[in-house]
């Protein structure tokens, strides 16, 4: 057979796998393959089968090849065709001996001689050295070292910025604290072009920045744009509408208390693309927080339907809203122990989320075991120093405590660490604030956060009746038989969300409404507060 008509059938292959006929390439592959005995064309043929689903035949037909040793190509995909097959210690072992550093710098390869063919070298290709090192680290996920894994995808993305499944793996599964985060991403050598791809990735990241930071980055992104012309007409195009950088800022929304904010922009862009699943989860917490139960059940039928073997941890054991979830619903029926359970779990499968360690300090706090609470908020601290809420906790600790100089300290702090404007979310750190102030006798700067507090929401109880039993402590009777009135009038309903869930169940779990003090005793009598 002529080559020009070898080459005929090579074109067939591809159309036949670009079209999804598998069988169809496997079939003609086979042939040019038997032909040729070119390695190019053994490649094509093990992949197409790898393409159809046989993977035992396409590894054996690559580890009969002299060359699979030799070629990273060859080498690669049978280390794919393993890890379909869930062979994870001979998929590693495929790879070659290799090692890491904490930084992900790879040395000590041995693979000064190996080889890699070029398919057509005409598109711009993901390093393949960077592929081999996210195979790597997949493979040590699911062999659960994930010490390991995380250290082989930081090697996959500095090999190449290109390779966003390995900067995914490590945001999503929580491997990396926000420092580690943001030091990683500054280490990363982006082409001249890949200027939007830096943008892009920085708003991937945890978002604790102040509001005016992260609009910039999302600014800068949105003025990104493309010059295309197509049948004589021209257009622009941008990033501004993309669903991806859209799901990104709901969730920034979602994060700084803006809970309608966050669910206009979700119902639109789920809208547009009705089964993106990062923005589904953050529609959902908004829902919830906006106590739209309709919604939520609509969206439990629908995610149950689409995706039945996702995002509940025996089937996704990866997936850390659930751990989350699972020991919160325990921490609410008062069960410690299995809350713990659940906690513990989180914090070892995901060491870049402090969230888990957070909620192991407030269950502490529950049973008034102050100076362990201490310790994991300090932990939770050090992996996410940003957070308000981690600041929040820290004052309440020290609150129950009696220390009353460090607690005001700690939530000045937390009010200093949020990202945009005080709204209702922060209301109860500026009513701690009040009540630490009142602790110490500090009367004036007492009464002027509770003030400010009821700017923010007037609806909270506890205020009221700190305000009032201030002013009582001041004998200014008046003012506090007003406040007094107002305490005893209202609805204690209204109140509720707050008080209950902080004191009773050892603060709100989902980290968007802050720990209130003195729960449902805002004050205290005369003789104590003289005390």
């Amino acid at each position: 057979m002529r080559e020009e008509e070898i080459e005929k059938l090579r074109g067939v292959v591809r159309d036949c796998v670009s079209k999804h006929l598998y069988s169809s390439a496997i079939f003609f592959a086979d042939k040019v393959a038997a032909l040729t005995s070119d390695p190019a064309d053994v490649y094509m043929q093990a992949q197409a089968l790898f393409l159809g689903r046989h993977y035992r035949r396409a590894f054996h037909l690559l580890n009969a090849s002299k060359i699979v040793l030799r070629d990273l190509r060859f080498r690669y995909l049978a280390a794919k065709c393993l890890e379909e097959l869930k062979e994870w210690d001979q998929c590693l072992s495929m790879l070659g001996d290799a090692k890491v550093d904490e930084d992900g710098n790879v040395y000590d390869t041995k693979d000064s001689n190996v080889m890699y063919l070029d398919k057509d070298g005409e598109d711009r290709e993901i390093n393949i050295s960077s592929a081999i090192c996210f195979l790597r680290g997949k493979a040590y996920e699911a062999l659960e070292n994930r010490a390991q894994a995380r250290l082989w995808y930081k090697a996959a993305i500095k090999a190449d910025p290109l390779c966003y499944e390995a900067l995914e793996c490590l945001i999503e599964n929580h491997m990396l604290t926000c420092e580690q985060e943001t030091s990683l991403l500054s280490s990363l050598e982006f082409g001249s072009e890949d200027g939007w791809l830096s943008s892009f990735y920085s708003c991937l990241i945890k978002k604790y920045d102040k509001e005016n930071v992260v609009e910039a980055k999302f600014r800068e992104i949105e003025k990104e744009k493309c010059d295309s012309v197509h049948s004589s007409l021209s257009f622009s195009h941008s990033l501004k509408n993309n669903t991806d950088l859209l799901a990104c800022k709901a969730e920034y929304y979602h994060q700084c208390g803006e809970y309608q904010k966050c669910f206009e922009l979700t119902s639109v862009l789920l809208e547009k693309d009705p089964f993106h699943l990062k923005c589904t989860l953050v529609h959902l917490a908004a829902a919830m927080e906006l106590g739209h139960s309709n919604e939520l059940y609509l969206m439990a039928c629908n995610l149950v339907k689409d995706y039945p073997q996702n995002k509940a941890t025996n089937l996704d054991g990866t997936f850390a809203p659930a751990w989350i979830g699972y020991g919160n619903a325990f921490a609410a029926q008062e069960e410690g122990d299995q809350a713990m359970l659940g906690y513990r779990t989180a914090a070892r499968l995901f060491p870049g989320c402090h969230l888990p360690t957070l909620y192991i300090g407030m269950e502490y706090m529950r049973t008034h075991s102050f100076k362990l609470a201490e310790q994991f908020f300090m932990q939770a601290k050090t992996i996410c120093p940003s957070d308000p809420l981690v600041y929040n906790e820290l004052g309440v600790v020290a609150y129950h405590m009696k220390e009353y100089n460090k607690a005001v300290w700690w939530f000045e702090k937390t009010l200093a660490h949020i990202p945009s404007s005080l709204s209702e979310m922060s209301e109860p750190t500026v009513v701690n604030l009040a009540h630490a102030y009142r602790k110490l006798k500090m009367y004036h700067e007492a009464i002027s956060c509770y003030e400010r507090a009821l700017t923010l929401s007037n609806r909270s109880l506890s205020t009221y009746a700190g305000l009032a039993y201030t002013y009582h402590l001041q004998d200014n009777f008046s003012a506090a038989i007003t406040y007094y009135h107002k305490f005893s009038d209202g609805d204690d309903t209204n109140d509720r969300s707050v008080r209950q869930q902080t004191w009773e169940n050892g603060g709100e779990r989902n980290g968007s409404l802050w720990v209130q003090l003195d729960g449902g005793n805002a004050v205290g009598s005369p003789r104590e507060e003289e005390d």
